[in-house]
């Protein structure tokens, strides 16, 4: 077995830990045990990718149990994918948060990495069971993110995102209990053959069951109707913390995505491709709500909020419409959407900072006197983020665009495909362009000891929004290696393998 499959989980897990026993360490400490931590997943998570490329399902057997009695890791190219975004999301995350934002409260650092632990272990597990062990992990150290530093905003968003998660968390613990009741296994490859084999008569509730895991994972991935709660929440979260969570509805759509491609997959017989026609309608209405929110909301914070969930709707279009083509797009635009609006998150903080009482409200007085050099530069990342997000040239957004919009095989798709992305596409630029006209030219910074506070937190900030261009260099070998991935997920044999004999 390739025991680096494990090292994921087992990197935050002793970390966090370290940290809850070391609570009374200086701050200097816990920042250089955080960091050593979460540094070190960005090479391992590289080296896992050029493992998973190979194309060879990598199965980590706990205890040397094998599947499907025992618990298993599985490494493919999605997850390995997953945790390198994961990784270099949560690295800048923890290096603006070490600026002060982690002195707000106790135990930051400790939630960060019992964070990465839940979101590292939902992307490895082969185990339906731990997936939900998994999300609840990264849940509960969620919530105390959420409210981390306090104050009234904070108190009741993390209220609503609690009791609508515990909501789920409830259903989700109800459908895993069908299938085992029902199918006697919770491994995902043994459920792909039972579900395949199960008679006439229990398809209706193992149906059943499935629904309510694309209900769970409509909530935790902010699929409408479920996503009310991700703009408050978002928008009242520290800004490290909004940034990181910009990798959490991925985690819903990720369960999306391997859930029912491989459990309801073409395999699955009469319930093969259960939600197929659900996803379809649910991704354009997505997108297109999205958008109009983010038009019709006055603070930046929460225009980024609706712009997560504008990434959604597209990232659940291209697996709507399941082929190879349209799910490599989805992922391309996934890890740029994701990369982006953590950036977006941390640059809105850095221009709160310096617009005072007004924060992030989009209004503000006119300019006087003459531009500094730091609202330019903050104005130059705004536009470079913006225009990147909203998916126009030369950046990542456009190409994963373009990719989603080739990938549409039907005239009926492209008759609905190619006006939502597109309109949506042109909102989100109405809706930037206000946003910044009025934080860049209709208020000036609050004094210049602030300028000049900030400079460390602008690098972070121009280290992550650099991606988007680094995507588009790299563009090819990225497309190829996304094409890769989603032929991987389609072909379901090596997957069946895992419960047939190990490795495939």
């Amino acid at each position: 077995m390739n025991h680096g499959v494990i090292l994921p989980i087992l990197l935050p897990l002793f970390a966090g830990s370290l940290l809850l026993i070391l609570s009374r360490l200086s701050m200097t400490g816990k920042r250089w045990i955080s960091m050593c931590s979460t540094l070190a997943l960005l090479p391992l998570s590289v080296w896992l990718l050029l493992q998973a490329n190979t194309g060879v399902l990598h199965v980590y057997a706990l205890g040397n149990w094998q599947a499907p009695f025992g618990i298993v890791l599985v490494l493919d190219r999605l997850a390995a994918l997953m945790l390198v975004v994961t990784a270099v999301l949560a690295t800048f995350a923890a290096l603006y948060a070490i600026r002060g934002d982690d002195e707000r409260g106790p135990n930051f650092h400790a939630l960060l990495q019992f964070q990465l632990l839940g979101i590292n272990g939902a992307f490895l597990t082969g185990d339906l069971f731990n997936l939900f062990v998994f999300f609840e992990i990264l849940l509960i150290a969620s919530y105390s993110l959420l409210v981390y530093g306090g104050g009234p905003k904070r108190v009741k968003a993390g209220m609503h995102y609690v009791v609508l998660n515990l909501v789920a968390s409830s259903l989700f613990l109800i459908g895993v209990g069908t299938l085992y009741g029902l199918l006697g296994t919770l491994n995902m490859a043994d459920l792909a053959v039972k579900i395949a084999a199960a008679d006439v008569e229990r398809q209706p509730l193992i149906a059943a069951a499935g629904y309510l895991l694309l209900i769970v994972f409509g909530l935790k991935g902010a699929i409408l109707p479920l996503y009310f709660w991700l703009p408050s929440a978002y928008a009242s979260a520290t800004a490290p913390v909004a940034a990181l969570f910009a990798i959490m509805t991925k985690v819903g759509l990720y369960a999306v995505i391997r859930v029912f491609t491989l459990m309801f997959g073409s395999e699955a017989g009469g319930l093969a491709h259960l939600v197929d026609e659900l996803l379809w309608p649910l991704a354009m209405l997505t997108l297109a709500v999205g958008a109009a929110g983010a038009l019709a909301m006055r603070s930046l914070e929460r225009v980024i909020g609706y712009l997560v969930i504008v990434s959604v709707g597209t990232l659940l279009a291209g697996v709507a419409i399941a082929t190879p083509e349209s799910l490599a797009a989805a992922l391309f635009y996934l890890v740029h959407s994701t990369w982006v609006c953590g950036g977006l998150f941390l640059l809105a903080d850095v221009v709160a900072r310096q617009r005072g009482e007004l924060r992030g409200r989009l209004r503000g007085r006119l300019r006087e006197g003459p531009r500094l050099l730091q609202p330019l530069l903050l104005g130059s990342l705004f536009f470079m983020a913006a225009i990147s997000v909203a998916g126009l040239p030369p950046f990542s957004g456009f190409l994963g665009k373009l990719m989603l919009l080739r990938s549409a095989q039907t005239g009926e798709q492209m008759l609905v495909l190619w006006p939502v992305v597109l309109i949506a596409g042109l909102v989100m630029v109405i809706a930037l362009g206000r946003a910044g006209s009025t934080l860049f030219w209709r208020s000036a910074p609050e004094s210049a000891a602030d300028a000049e506070s900030d400079w460390v937190r602008i690098l972070v900030v121009i280290g992550l929004l650099a991606f988007s261009p680094l995507l588009v260099v790299a563009a090819q070998p990225v497309q190829e290696y996304m094409q890769a991935t989603a032929q991987q997920l389609l072909n379901l044999q090596p997957y069946l393998q895992i419960v047939r004999g190990g490795e495939a």
